[in-house]
């Protein structure tokens, strides 16, 4: 990573920046419940969505873990398929959001993730690819009919300011009524809680929002499985996605298969991490 991307991120925003040309990114963590701490709050110190946490501590009440109960902390991720230079990559399957900067002159660049909130069954948030059309500081929501329709006590717009639900910056998307933006509900990140747009807690959206530019293409698909190949070891994410109705085991079987890399699987250890998904990176070499 060049000096310059290390002072251009560390200027905009808290999340860290990790090299683009490595297959995983991150390092696993622990963290010692204190009292009257919940996953949702630990959630977001580590700039992970609710449903990460959830997911890597099926054990744990989300809400009352209990003092000194150890939760794991997924902040470790395979980068999807689809990841491209100079892009925006969401994946629905582990709500979570990858920007990759431009590829530099020896081939290298670096990426910065965040986790999001993606639409509710009925309102879903669309696959496909998409170009920033429009950039906003302080939008103004201008509430779509729909959702007056369900809540017509709501004002055909509401101003800039803490009761925004687009919250302090937003990123229009070339689909329909498409946008990625802030929010007043940081608890509804990583969880499927929109209308379609893609949220991002408070403090994320403005680092985001510094990197993307008018253009920027935004690709959405549905990875529920990502593979890897990472210091000669083999590893599978996986993460359990009610939206995705194949099976599992086969699309991971496949993934390994087209990088030719089932023969340095133990095939006990992948239908373990596909049978008991955490949404973590785990080690299958054989």
């Amino acid at each position: 990573m060049t000096l310059l991307a290390v002072l251009l991120l560390a200027a905009t925003g808290p999340a860290p920046v990790y090299p683009g040309d490595e297959e995983l990114i991150g390092f696993a963590q622990t963290h010692h419940v204190a009292a009257d701490e919940s996953l949702i709050e630990i959630a977001r110190d580590y700039d992970l969505g609710f449903n990460a946490i959830a997911e890597a501590n099926p054990t744990l009440d989300p809400f009352v873990p209990g003092p000194g109960a150890t939760v794991a902390v997924p902040t470790a991720w395979v980068l999807p398929r689809a990841a491209a230079a100079g892009t925006v990559v969401v994946n629905l399957s582990e709500m979570r959001l990858y920007y990759f900067s431009q590829a530099r002159k020896d081939g290298g660049n670096w990426v910065v993730t965040f986790p999001i909130g993606v639409g509710s069954e009925g309102t879903e948030t669309p696959l496909g690819h998409f170009q920033v059309v429009a950039r906003e500081r302080n939008p103004v929501w201008r509430v779509p009919a729909s959702i007056r329709k369900e809540k017509p006590e709501l004002p055909a717009q509401v101003p800039p300011g803490p009761d925004n639900p687009l919250g302090t910056h937003a990123l229009h998307l070339s689909g329909p009524f498409i946008l990625i933006h802030g929010t007043d509900k940081p608890y509804g990140v990583g969880r499927r809680a929109s209308h379609g747009c893609l949220r991002l807690y408070p403090e994320d959206i403005p680092q985001l929002y510094r990197l993307v530019h008018v253009g920027t293409e935004v690709t959405i698909v549905r990875e529920p499985v990502k593979v890897a190949l990472y210091n000669g070891r083999v590893y599978v994410e996986v993460h359990a996605d009610e939206d995705f109705h194949a099976d599992t085991t086969s699309l991971a079987r496949r993934l390994l298969a087209e990088r030719a890399l089932m023969e340095r699987v133990d095939v006990v250890k992948l239908e373990t991490a596909v049978q008991h998904p955490t949404g973590t990176p785990v080690d299958i070499t054989r």
